[in-house]
């Protein structure tokens, strides 16, 4: 029975598990009884466990004797397990999705197999190639670049006690997954929970700030006055990190490696420290310490050590989730961070959020100051400055009540009056971006048979089910195939076409010159506009001094530390009340106000009209070109498909470019201002609050040129980009266009049925999506 076991995974090319199955006792009776979560654990890694599950299909419809027989591997079916007791699988790896999804999935599961083997079989058949070893090359690592892991990124804002762990447990059925409780959550440490794609294990991986980082913060400490904002907060991570043990202490001691036993040694570059659970309660306590905030001794007796001071971020890994395959979804402190290389993490996470929750408590979501700051303080951020499309505004805690139902109104009307009086906001986002959702989530915990119109947590489930689809790595990977596979072929009968491939050639090449000039042209009149909209925005300098004006002349007893504290790190500050303050981007306002409008039509972050449009236009003109020249069809399906690839790439260059475009206003004035912050640092004495205003004004009263220069600056990186993407166009195009019809017969493989299988794939997959695509777009913004 053993060698029946053994000689099957020899045949299916997985003879290196033979042990393992003989280690479990896997006999040809308990072969045909494995289900998901017993290959799961046979089988690490996703590649083996798709070809296992596969053959093992295959076998069971071979050994059946009927209809019955033939659709046992479709079902969640009792098991036995290395101890030979049955179980059911109740964490089958579709289980999030409806019915007529899962079907759906389990089909696109089949199809991205077949296709990846036929690939693998392509690439080591190339491998043994000695002709042509360019062309080589370049088939390999197109094929190894078809394996893609485009994540969508959702930022939870809200502040402490809003109920976002509960709400994110709720949202992926994940009851016990992120810590919460009474212990108050460590503002600091962002948590990012994806899906776990190698193994059936709760994973966390922690990385810390580095030795030098927290050194600098300890020497900080030192040159810190008592009461201000910033002792406050080293005040409390500190005790975290020491108890009372830090209180009259040298750097030297409070660095000593005794303090950090249960951590990775702090080094020079950042450490990282991984946890493995078999559930979500274990790993949520093992993280606890990680991600909250408490004292040392707690519960009067057990030293409890809290690390979150040293925690950068933490990546909670999930597995058998459907809900995360593409998605990536991040709890984000509210306004960044004061050490630096974890406010540089938040920006750039921010900045790469296509969409954005904001989470609040429904009895006073609209008039919650808090959570319309945190928005506020982002949006440049998330708006015109990264590539968020949607804000979702979430009102927790819709418990059950005989008035529910008018609650909820209430709070949705109230909370979209609101976002519509906020102008700052909505210079980057109109009123289609955003939504509102009141929901449960004990409720949902409890009992997920809720109705969606009292408790809209399975909305929100719909929504990441969307994103999902919106990210097909079956589509991407079938489409890249079979171009790849159509100029295999259509190099094998080079001679065929060899006469009529040079007047190809220089036809597509005649066009994308022609496509190319209407691509620079347009980002050239992108150019000439926001040239005229800064030179407005110079201009009206006035009101970004004003601004500067209002907030040196406050008159709050405690507002010279503030200042102090502001002008100490160079221009930004935020205070222990959450109000973030930044003069830099003061200053720099009246620019970004005079470009938001243009720059929002110009650079649409849901990557549709303005200089996407342009791109989307580019065409080779292969479409037509095929119909003529029928003998180097297959060389311009696989420049179809290089264009396509070549366009998202250009989309993806535009889109991080953009985000440089717009910071760069801000950073311009932020590198003028430093030597007036460095002057300002030095004033003490009677009367400094005075004099530290008079020297900022005076400064910048006497720098307009700051404003001049921001904009050339702003402008010369639009022209970076433009040359930028036409180049990234014209190179990859021209050596798409010399491989295909310009590449010489040579002992290629024969690749036809290959060819016509995923062909086949493809057009059934290009339907589906044709077909599914307006839907789509529907349930996105529903």
């Amino acid at each position: 029975m053993y060698n029946f076991v053994q000689n099957k995974l020899r045949e299916w090319n997985l003879s290196q598990w033979v042990d393992k199955f003989k280690d479990e006792e896997i006999t040809k009776e308990s072969l045909f009884f494995l289900d998901n979560q017993d290959i799961a654990e046979l089988f690490p890694r996703i590649r083996e466990r798709l070809i296992f599950k596969m053959r093992l299909h295959q076998l069971k419809k071979e050994q059946s004797t009927n209809q019955e027989t033939a659709d046992f591997s479709a079902q969640v079916l009792p098991s036995t397990s290395s101890k030979g007791k049955r179980k059911l699988d109740h964490q089958d790896e579709s289980q999030n999705l409806q019915p007529s999804t899962k079907r759906h999935c389990d089909t696109e599961e089949r199809i991205l197999y077949k296709v990846k083997e036929i690939m693998r079989n392509v690439k080591d058949q190339i491998n043994d190639m000695n002709d042509n070893k360019e062309l080589r090359a370049l088939l390999k690592n197109k094929i190894s670049n078809l394996e893609t892991n485009k994540t969508e990124l959702i930022g939870v804002f809200g502040k402490t006690g809003a109920g976002k762990s509960s709400l994110i447990n709720a949202i992926i059925n994940e009851k016990n997954l992120l810590p919460f409780g009474s212990v108050s959550a460590c503002t600091s440490v962002m948590i990012k929970v994806e899906a776990n794609t190698h193994s059936s294990k709760y994973e966390a991986e922690i990385e810390f700030i580095t030795k030098e980082e927290w050194h600098k913060e300890l020497l900080s400490w030192h040159t810190l006055k008592k009461g201000t904002d910033d002792y406050r907060d080293m005040a409390r991570k500190l005790s975290a990190l020491y108890g009372k043990e830090w209180e009259n202490q040298s750097t030297e001691f409070l660095m000593k490696d005794e303090h950090f036993q249960n951590i990775p040694k702090l080094s020079e570059k950042s450490e990282k420290k991984s946890l493995e659970c078999n559930t979500a309660q274990e790993l949520s306590e093992e993280l606890f310490k990680y991600t909250k905030d408490g004292s040392k001794h707690e519960d009067g007796n057990t030293a409890q050590q809290w690390y979150w001071p040293l925690v950068k971020c933490v990546t909670v890994r999930v597995p058998k989730n459907d809900l995360l395959q593409h998605v990536t979804v991040v709890d984000l402190p509210g306004n960044g961070d004061r050490n630096k290389s974890r406010s540089e993490m938040w920006k750039q996470v921010v900045g790469d959020c296509s969409t954005v929750w904001i989470v609040a408590e429904i009895k006073r979501a609209a008039s919650e100051t808090e959570a319309w700051e945190i928005l506020e303080n982002a949006c440049g951020h998330i708006g015109n400055g990264g590539q968020c499309q949607r804000i979702h505004f979430i009102c927790t805690h819709s418990d059950p009540s005989d008035d529910r139902v008018k609650i909820n109104m209430d709070a949705k009307k109230k909370v979209k009056n609101e976002f519509k009086e906020l102008n700052m906001i909505n210079k980057h986002f109109t009123e289609d971006c955003f939504k509102v959702f009141t929901v449960s989530a004990k409720e949902f915990l409890e009992d997920s048979c809720v109705k969606e119109d009292d408790n809209e947590i399975p909305k929100l489930q719909d929504f990441l089910k969307n994103l999902n689809k919106c990210h097909s790595e079956t589509f991407i990977y079938v489409s890249g195939a079979y171009g790849i596979l159509s100029l295999i072929e259509g190099a094998r009968h080079r001679k065929q076409g060899v006469e009529k491939a040079d007047d190809v050639s220089k036809a597509l090449e005649e066009n994308m010159i022609e496509q190319l000039v209407q691509v620079e042209t347009a980002v050239e009149e992108a150019i000439k506009a926001f040239d005229q909209c800064l030179r407005e925005g110079v201009n009206n300098s006035k009101t970004s001094e004003e601004k500067l004006k209002s907030f040196l002349d406050r008159k709050d007893p405690s507002f010279f530390k503030t200042l102090q504290a502001v002008v100490k790190k160079d221009g930004t500050h935020i205070t222990t009340k959450g109000e973030q303050i930044n003069l830099n981007v003061m200053l720099a306002s009246c620019l970004t106000d005079s470009i938001d409008e243009k720059f929002r039509k110009t650079f649409p972050n849901d990557v549709k009209g303005g200089l996407f449009n342009v791109i989307s236009k580019f065409s080779l003109g292969t479409e037509s070109l095929i119909q003529k020249y029928k003998d180097v069809e297959l060389q311009l399906i696989f420049l179809q498909t290089e264009e396509d690839e070549n366009k998202t790439q250009v989309n993806k260059i535009i889109l991080d470019q953009k985000k440089i475009i717009y910071k760069s206003l801000r950073e311009t004035i932020e590198e003028n201002m430093k030597k007036c912050y460095e002057d300002a640092k030095k004033i003490e004495g009677d009367g400094a609050q005075n004099n530290m205003r008079t020297t900022i004004e005076r400064y910048v009263y006497s720098n307009k040129q700051m404003y001049e220069e921001a904009k050339k600056n702003m402008l010369k990186k639009m022209n970076y980009m433009k040359t930028t993407i036409k180049k990234e166009l014209e190179e990859t195009m021209k050596e798409s266009i010399k491989h295909s019809l310009r590449t010489y017969a040579c002992l290629l493989p024969v690749f036809s049925e290959q060819l016509r299988e995923v062909k086949k794939h493809y057009d059934e997959l290009k339907s589906r999506q044709d077909e599914e695509m307006s839907h789509q777009q529907l349930d996105l913004f529903w």
